[in-house]
């Protein structure tokens, strides 16, 4: 029988260089779409799978993620007094969620933020899901990964195919085999391969399901030539005494790991928003218009 995936862990202890200056103050876990703070997105995901039980991995500077699932009953008062219904609807999404804090102390990479929240895992199932990537399906990419899991009881990445010139960006599966559609024996995990020497064009993309015997492999794991853990390295280890299964994600991903991806990931979003999207969708196109005759006059 195999035990039933309760607890995520959030890791949000980077420092978001590429987003400077704006992350000098604010976590680039805040950075928002249109409305609403990229981490929001992970943790409601984490929600519609089932999961109650969060831990966030944070560092210096992250005070605000904090703050941000705090409660706020002044705020909640004050919406509900003018009838703001709507709006307190979308900040208590979250209030029945049990979201708790851990700090890493040092910058050692995603395999030494995973092992900081061992003591809250402690000998089960979780899943892993990082703030850069926004998943929309209809079944929540993450609860996709949990069904797998209760079929095989074994370790499962979410992986996606990506533009081969795109390939050295991503850790990569090399495939054994389609057990059944979408999901893949892996021989091995590549850490951001040339596309020369990528095994395929399945990217390991922000969700990882993995049983808690990882935890005993990055405890005895080497940082690399950057100083950090890598949680991939550690993955195509344990690999090596049990199995490790890929699940192949076809809904949307956004990344939002850059600017500009970021600023992409907005502008679909807000033709999406009811609040914007007509307004927005009226700008491109008389923006659209402009560029068009501007590059006639060149």
């Amino acid at each position: 029988m195999t035990r039933k995936v309760t607890k995520a862990v959030i890791p949000a202890a980077g420092l978001g260089t590429r987003f400077l200056p704006e992350t000098k103050a604010l976590p680039k876990e805040m950075l928002p779409i249109v409305d609403t703070p990229t981490i929001q997105f992970i943790v409601e995901e984490a929600k519609q799978a089932g999961i109650k039980d969060i831990v966030i991995v944070i560092g210096k500077g992250k005070r605000s993620i904090e703050d941000h699932f705090d409660s706020n009953p002044e705020l909640e008062m004050n919406l509900e007094e003018r009838h703001k219904n709507d709006i307190l609807e979308t900040i208590r999404k979250t209030n029945d969620m049990n979201i708790y804090f851990i700090r890493q102390s040092h910058p050692r990479g995603l395999g030494d933020a995973i092992y900081t929240a061992r003591s809250f895992i402690s000998n089960e199932p979780f899943v892993v899901m990082l703030g850069d990537d926004v998943m929309q399906d209809k079944v929540p990419l993450t609860k996709q990964l949990m069904e797998s899991y209760q079929q095989t009881g074994a370790s499962t990445l979410a992986v996606k195919k990506v533009a081969h010139k795109d390939i050295s960006k991503y850790g990569v599966i090399d495939p054994s085999e389609e057990v059944r559609p979408g999901l893949f024996n892996v021989k091995k995990f590549v850490e951001k391969p040339t596309p020369e020497k990528a095994p395929s064009d399945l990217a390991i993309i922000g969700r990882y399901l993995l049983t808690p015997e990882i935890f005993g492999i990055l405890e005895n794991a080497k940082p690399d030539k950057t100083g950090e853990i890598q949680l991939t390295s550690a993955i195509d280890t344990l690999n090596q005494t049990q199995r490790v299964f890929a699940h192949e994600f076809k809904g949307e991903r956004f990344d939002t790991g850059n600017k500009l991806s970021w600023l992409k990931t907005n502008i679909i979003f807000g033709l999406r928003h009811p609040e914007i999207s007509d307004g927005l969708r009226t700008y491109l196109k008389d923006l659209g218009a402009q560029l068009t005759e501007e590059d006639k006059k060149k």
